[in-house]
């Protein structure tokens, strides 16, 4: 059994490396690495870096599971493959917010590829969505049948650094995009906020397409912010990560949260909306959820004057030791186990 990964947006350099800093290109490389010499769909065929790049029309569905990252589009994956195959084999991996499909179409059409094919998500929370989804928008004969599983992403703690607490502390914007998911507006004006109140330095590393935003503009222009690119290595990401102090999370919804886990396991103190995303990643006692921007702007003034207080406070709620608590149930092993095991659950038989 052969495995194809299909991500539409997925680009390959000169080098035949899969490139990109985007969510979706980093997990194409994780599932290259839980699947050695897996193939990946795209413009070709081309021989690359430990995989072959292959048009769809290529793929051979007798012996093939197609995992789409694109999901929406199964049924006609489907329908290409089933040209040369009676039943072709293809898994949904459901690794963003269900959210952005909001017309009818689009949402029935998800409902339908999440019902009538296996489904993966990555966490509780977007399996939950999934089920909802395919209830609401299919038969009932169609949902009773949804094969659907969720693992938490989970983020490899090989990467943490030591801590390396910086003399100003340093407020991250805790995103790469300035999405209205995100609410960078209700970002920009609690950090004022503080900024007013005490020395802090907030830094915002953005995809380039979000670099020229007059938000991005707007933030850049004051004395206490930096605005720039992505980190170039994921040695540095996290090395910045290690000097991070605390970062407020404005978006109104996530469909896991692996930017802030991340951070949380680096040290940083979050502060987080009162909102079910964010209650879904975290001990049941966490103490820094707000509800106003009034909130907000204590809680984050509290994190970078008392620092260490605010990290007993996270502890406890953690029953001891926040950083444990959160390696347990974030931990990329388990992730690239559950999915494995999902795989030849639904398709070593077949």
């Amino acid at each position: 059994m052969r495995i194809a990964i299909k991500y539409g947006a997925v680009l390959v350099d000169e080098d035949g490396h899969v490139t990109g800093r985007d969510a979706g290109a980093t997990l194409v490389r994780r599932l290259l690495r839980v699947f050695p010499g897996a193939q990946v769909i795209g413009p070709g065929p081309r021989q690359c870096d430990g995989f072959d790049l292959i048009p769809l029309e290529f793929v051979d569905g007798n012996d093939t599971v197609v995992i789409n990252m694109d999901v929406i589009d199964s049924v006609g994956v489907w329908r290409i493959l089933h040209a040369h195959c009676d039943e072709p084999r293809i898994m949904n991996f459901v690794w963003w917010n269900t959210s952005q499909y909001s017309h009818k179409v689009q949402r029935a059409a998800l409902a339908l590829s999440c019902g009538l094919f296996p489904t993966f998500a990555n966490s509780e929370h977007t399996a939950a969505e999934v089920r909802e989804i395919v209830s609401s928008w299919t038969t009932q004969p169609i949902a009773e049948k949804a094969k659907i599983a969720w693992v938490n992403l989970g983020i490899r703690l090989e990467h943490v650094q030591p801590r390396h607490e910086p003399s100003v502390p340093v407020v991250l914007y805790p995103a790469i995009y300035l999405s209205d998911r995100k609410r960078p507006l209700l970002f920009l004006k609690v950090v004022e906020r503080v900024a007013a109140r005490t020395p802090i330095q907030v830094e915002a590393r953005l995809h380039e397409a979000h670099l020229i935003r007059e938000m991005a503009m707007n933030l850049s222009r004051r004395n206490w912010a930096w605005v720039g690119p992505l980190t170039a290595s994921r040695e540095d990401y996290w090395h910045a990560l290690s000097r991070t102090t605390a970062f407020l999370a404005t978006s109104t919804e996530e469909s896991y949260g692996l930017e802030y886990i991340e951070a949380l396991v680096a040290g940083a103190v979050g502060i987080f909306p009162d909102l079910p995303w964010a209650h879904d990643i975290l001990p049941s006692g966490y103490p820094f959820f707000y509800t106003t921007a009034a909130e907000a702007e204590a809680l984050l003034y509290r994190a970078v004057t008392d620092t260490e207080a605010c990290r007993h406070e996270i502890d406890r709620a953690a029953g001891g030791d926040f950083v444990a608590w959160l390696e347990a149930r974030h931990d990329d092993d388990q992730f690239e186990k559950s999915i494995a095991e999902r795989v030849e659950e639904w398709f070593g038989g077949s």
